[in-house]
């Protein structure tokens, strides 16, 4: 918990991870946690309650969130969903309509391939892309070079969060 930045607009942790998404090629919607369905909802059925327990620390027996709130990550899994576009494949008889660049009279567009490759692919280099906003947060957090000592900090911070507001 703690990754990315609830004060400044460029290091809001949920921003960075919708640019990486919508990086990727055909992409056109991202939502975190519920996202869209939310925007459904009243408050009170949207929150997650915070709860506190002496083994756990601080956690939400609920994760609308999708592990982000207020631009920084709150412990919970996050939860990252990407709408693709539809794979421009024309297999039906009566084609889509098109112009012609040149003489700018309409025709119809031509019978396309089949790529159902893209999707599973897509899956992967969206794994790798949050992959990667997630380790740069990690070393804007907990800074350093050596593996070894990042995940010292790492567990230093853990046990803090665990005690807080005690551990002030």
């Amino acid at each position: 918990m703690g990754l990315g930045s609830y004060t400044q607009w460029d290091r809001r942790l949920d921003g960075k991870i919708a640019q990486a998404m919508m990086s990727i090629q055909a992409m056109k919607a991202v939502e975190i946690g519920d996202g869209f369905s939310l925007s459904e909802r009243f408050g009170s059925q949207a929150h997650d309650e915070i709860f506190w327990d002496k083994e756990k620390g601080f956690y939400h027996k609920t994760n609308r969130a999708g592990g982000l709130e207020g631009g920084m990550t709150n412990g919970e899994p996050i939860i990252v969903r990407v709408g693709m576009k539809p794979i421009p494949t024309l297999m039906r008889k009566k084609s889509l309509q098109s112009v012609n660049i040149k003489t700018k009279e309409p025709f119809d567009a031509a019978k396309e391939r089949s790529d159902v490759t893209a999707v599973p692919a897509a899956a992967v280099v969206g794994e790798a892309m949050l992959a990667i906003v997630l380790a740069d947060a990690v070393l804007e957090k907990f800074g350093n070079d050596n593996w070894i000592e990042i995940k010292k900090r790492i567990e230093e911070y853990k046990n803090y969060t665990k005690t807080y507001p005690e551990g002030l």
